[in-house]
């Protein structure tokens, strides 16, 4: 009569390992700072990105430039903005 209790013991066992590192995690809350810094700066990347886009396109409209040249200011655009 011992094996039976053995080894519902140990099922038990066996589920509660499962099952607590989930329960654990579960009911700790979320920290809202963790990617608050990451969202920032990629935020920050978008918005150098479409700047130096403006930027690229204004240079092409007004023409009497080369692509090269519209290029190197899309390019000196992005550098500024990521703080070189």
């Amino acid at each position: 009569m011992r094996k039976p209790i053995a080894i519902s013991f140990l099922g038990a066992l066996a589920m509660l390992a499962t099952t607590m590192p989930a329960l654990v995690i579960s009911t700790y809350p979320q920290s809202v700072q963790a990617q608050t810094h990451g969202m920032e700066r990629r935020a920050d990347r978008r918005d150098t990105r479409q700047t130096s886009r403006d930027v690229k396109h204004e240079c092409n409209a007004r023409g009497g430039n080369s692509r090269s040249d519209c290029r190197q200011a899309k390019r000196t655009t992005k550098q500024a903005g990521r703080g070189y």
